[in-house]
């Protein structure tokens, strides 16, 4: 407490001399127990005055101002005293009053206004605000004004050791490989302290470890952590916690302080090598195995971590070198080995192998502490399996003539079984590969004979699989393929190679040649096709033409004279013997068609027909048979649209709309029910004009003609409907023309399970004299009004 004691005054004492040196002679200090008091024109500080200073006749100020001082977080009781401002124009007589403005005036720092004395009221921290600027002016008591100009001065705050050092970027953590030298640098951390770094030691800072010795230090002023052994092994221990502390005052006693934690994490390095956990392993395998298979795994193990622990493994040894083979898994990190090449119990039952794993990543500062590899031996035992049969070749290749005579032996395929037991083999032919069935093979021995005829031309290759299965066991089956190719014979005669048609100019010159034509054959020939040409015997003198053979193996058709005449002869037919050079050769007669055109005067086929001849010039008879087509298409055109609308705009009858007669489909008329399907259209009965005499169909044209006949004279409005359709039933009983033909069926029939019957007169005699229609009265209120109508036509008729 003494020493906190001393530090206290030093820091207070160290300002008040640094101002008593600095501040000019007009301003003088307090004692120690007092506050400063700044005064003005004093004897002292006009004896100071330079000569320059008097010529410029400047206005002497009352009062030179300059810095106080006031000390940090003091809590006394009173307020403290920071200073007192006095000057010489006041005689004491208590006329002058001090105003104090600016920062915090009023409300942290306040003036005796008669005295001038400054006290701080609030408490101070300067690390919130390290000075206050403010105004200081003299005045009259009275009147309030200005005796002198105001003059601004400073109040500092004077820093304590009042903050402990802080770690803002805190805890930390580093990393430093294994395995380093001594000092090697790990790190740096930082601390921060608030209070003044120019004042005093307050901010001044020393670190230091407190824990994590002895395997690292510090520098106490950089505060630069560094490694303080050699070698540290992450193996043995990878992590480290390491707390530092700042202190402030330089490290002294009474100074405050700070910690923080650092992780410091080693990093690996490849400074192990691999070891396999055991030195022997054993595997066993069937002799079956497909290629390719996973037989076990070894793994060496390496207390390193990622691509330090990394390790490639091969087989450096070992009789089974070439059968088996291993590859690094590099996630599991460990040797996977693989059969390479089929295995056969029979001829070796076990093999060893030698494996060495090797670290990939190899640091060269370590190999002293080498080798990084280690070796491990593997036992491998094959076991029997039954296996399936094996062909003494993997393909066969078969040839076989496309004239060879039916079951004859094309070739023969072998197999047998590897097993110790040697099961007999039965031999088969795959039918999906051979769907026309042209092969057959013999079950026992393997003989492949030919089933059916073969033809080169149609195919040259037949590719079919073998199966063998063993007879003790069916399961174990096993396929080649076979081959077989069709050797070629001359079996085929020679032909043109296109259907050729030759042209030849009525104008054309004795020799020209007419046509070049190429021939073909479809056998193989080793050397090239050679053909021989010729005419048929008969018409080896030929008036018209003559052939002439080429070095390309071609034929030319000349013509022997000129003056061909299409009119007398439009075609020619040319046979012509293809001969091949075969043994035996093969011959066939083509013939080549020629025709007779004419063509212009430098050769250029215009036309080969004759009817060209009575065709205007330029126009061919095709051209004018579709100008024909054309013109006859438009015609029948024409006469369609002119007659559908003819026959739209023309009704079938003429009808008259205020025919009385109309009003008969105003009652209650009974039509044919839901059986009757014919059509009626109750306006034929109602022309007027159907009267007086002959009215034509105009939708069918009739078969006989009728002359027309003398009709009856137009009837009033009260006629006897009943008259007026025995009328027309008569007529339409003898005119098959009398329009229309289905009015007489509407009334005639009525359709079955009518209660009341037919009520049409149709299907009663020429004359109705005998008829009585009083029963419609007794058929209810809806056939009253038509008993009343017949009711009423009788009475007219007895009248």
């Amino acid at each position: 407490m003494p020493e906190r004691l001393a530090e206290m005054l030093l820091d207070l004492w160290t300002p008040l001399i640094i101002l008593w040196i600095t501040l000019p002679p007009c301003i003088y200090m307090a004692p120690m127990h007092q506050s400063p008091v700044l005064t003005s024109g004093s004897p002292l500080e006009l004896s100071r005055l330079s000569e320059e200073q008097r010529i410029l006749n400047r206005s002497k100020r009352g009062w030179v101002w300059n810095q106080m001082f006031v000390l940090e977080e003091f809590s006394g009781p009173e307020p403290i005293l920071v200073g007192r401002l006095h000057t010489d124009l006041d005689p004491g007589s208590k006329k002058i009053k001090y105003i104090l403005s600016g920062d915090g005036a009023g409300t942290i720092f306040q003036i005796n206004d008669i005295t001038g004395d400054i006290h701080a009221i609030k408490r101070l921290d300067r690390e919130e605000k390290a000075e206050y600027t403010l105004t200081a002016q003299a005045v009259d008591w009275e009147t309030n004004k200005p005796l002198e100009p105001p003059s601004e001065f400073i109040i500092k705050v004077q820093d304590i050791n009042d903050n402990a050092p802080e770690f803002l970027n805190g805890p930390y953590h580093a990393t430093v490989p294994e395995m380093s030298i001594l000092g090697t640098s790990v790190t740096n951390v930082t601390a921060t302290d608030a209070d003044d770094p120019v004042y005093g030691n307050s901010a001044k800072l020393v670190y230091s470890i407190l824990e994590g010795q002895p395997y690292f230090s510090i520098e106490p002023e950089t505060a630069i952590i560094k490694t303080a052994l050699p070698n540290m092994d992450r193996e043995a221990k990878e992590e480290y916690l390491v707390v530092i502390q700042a202190k402030d005052m330089g490290g002294h006693s009474g100074g405050l302080s700070g910690t923080t934690t650092l992780t410091v994490t080693l990093s690996d390095v490849n400074d192990n090598p691999p070891k396999f956990a055991q030195s022997l392993y054993h595997f066993s395998i069937p002799e079956d195995v497909v290629l390719g298979t996973a037989i076990g795994r070894v793994k060496a193990n390496d207390q390193d971590i990622g691509d330090n622990a990394q390790s490639s493994y091969d087989i450096i040894d070992g009789d089974g070198t070439a059968l088996f083979e291993i590859t690094s898994d590099t996630q599991a990190q460990d040797g996977i080995i693989r059969l390479r090449k089929p295995l056969d119990f029979e001829t070796k039952k076990s093999y060893t192998l030698k494996v060495e794993a090797a670290n990939v990543h190899i640091d060269p500062r370590f190999s002293s502490r080498g080798p990084f590899k280690d070796t491990a031996t593997v036992k491998i035992v094959v076991e029997d399996a039954d296996e399936p049969p094996v062909f003494s070749s993997p393909t066969y290749l078969l040839e076989v003539h496309e004239n060879a005579a039916l079951n004859s032996v094309i070739g023969q395929v072998t197999a047998r079984d590897p097993d110790i037991t040697a099961s007999p083999i039965r031999f088969s032919i795959d039918r999906h590969t051979d769907l026309e069935r042209q092969f057959n093979i013999n079950a026992d021995d393997g003989k492949i004979t030919l089933a059916t005829p073969l033809d080169r031309e149609l195919s040259v290759w037949h590719n079919i699989t073998i199966i063998a299965t063993e007879i003790r066991n069916h399961s174990q089956i096993s396929r080649v393929p076979v081959a077989i190719k069709v050797l070629d014979v001359n079996d085929n005669a020679p032909e043109f190679a296109s259907e050729y048609e030759a042209f030849l100019c009525e104008n054309g010159k004795p020799g020209q040649v007419i046509q070049t034509v190429s021939a073909m054959d479809k056998d193989e020939a080793k050397n090239g096709h050679y053909f021989l040409y010729s005419l048929l015997p008969e018409m080896a003198n030929n008036p018209n033409f003559t052939i002439k053979k080429n070095e390309d193996n071609s034929l030319s058709i000349l013509a022997k004279h000129n003056g061909f005449n299409r009119q007398k002869q439009e075609v020619y037919l040319l046979p012509i013997i293809i001969s091949d050079s075969g043994n035996p050769p093969l011959s066939s007669t083509s013939t080549l068609t020629i025709r007779v055109c004419g063509c212009s005067n430098d050769g250029v086929v215009q036309s080969c027909n004759v009817e060209a001849y009575v065709l205007p010039i330029g126009l061919s008879m095709g051209a004018l048979i579709a100008i024909l087509a054309c013109i006859i298409l438009l015609l029948v055109i024409v006469v369609l649209f002119v007659t559908l609308r003819r026959h739209k705009n023309e009704p079938l009858i003429i009808k008259d709309d205020e025919d009385v007669r109309e009003n008969i489909i105003r009652y209650d008329d009974e039509g044919g029910g839901e059986e009757d399907t014919e059509a009626f259209d109750i306006a034929t009965l109602q022309n007027p004009d159907g009267i007086n005499g002959f009215l034509p169909r105009k939708d069918i044209k009739p078969d006989l003609q009728f002359m027309p006949r003398q009709g009856l004279a137009p009837v009033p409005n009260g006629v006897d409907v009943d008259e007026f359709i025995n009328v027309r039933l008569h007529e339409a009983d003898n005119d098959p023309t009398a329009p229309p033909y289905d009015s007489i069926q509407i009334y005639g029939y009525e359709g079955r399970g009518s209660v009341a019957g037919s009520l049409s007169s149709l299907e009663s005699t020429t004359s109705d004299s005998d008829q009585n229609f009083d029963y419609l009265s007794d058929w209810g209120p809806r056939f009253k009004r038509l008993g009343e109508l017949y009711s009423v036509g009788e009475s007219d008729k007895e009248t």
